[in-house]
């Protein structure tokens, strides 16, 4: 067993709590998911959103789920760089694992799909 990274992103449509809410767990449960992952193997969950996300803390989400909520969870501000993906939260999840690092299943949801093609299900990294 190893403590793995396991990082994601999904974008949402408008600046809007529920939204970013629901798309924070939405891609918080697809990793946990694809990764076979139970509450008691993730050591932390780090989230960035970009600045143009203001309406709510996207661990808020994480924290309200009674299967979650002793699972550290902290958010920042992503880096404003020009150019970047707008409306986009960021994840990596530290998990207790048997996989080794190539076997990790990274999960990128809606238009973040664009952020790392090379880690999408089917490829492996640095192919």
């Amino acid at each position: 067993m190893a403590v793995r990274g396991i990082r994601g992103a999904i974008t949402v449509d408008h600046d809007e709590k529920e939204e970013i809410k629901n798309a924070t767990l939405d891609l918080f449960r697809e990793i946990l998911a694809k990764n076979k992952l139970s509450p008691a193997d993730v050591s932390c969950v780090f989230i960035t959103a970009t600045a143009d996300l203001s309406a709510v803390f996207p661990a808020e989400a994480i924290r309200e789920q009674e299967d979650f909520r002793y699972i550290p969870v902290i958010c920042a501000q992503e880096i404003e760089v020009k150019g970047a993906m707008p409306r986009c939260i960021r994840m990596l999840v530290l998990a207790m694992t048997g996989m080794a690092p190539h076997e990790v299943r990274h999960v990128y949801l809606k238009e973040a799909q664009n952020l790392r093609k090379d880690l999408l299900e089917g490829r492996k990294p640095y192919e």
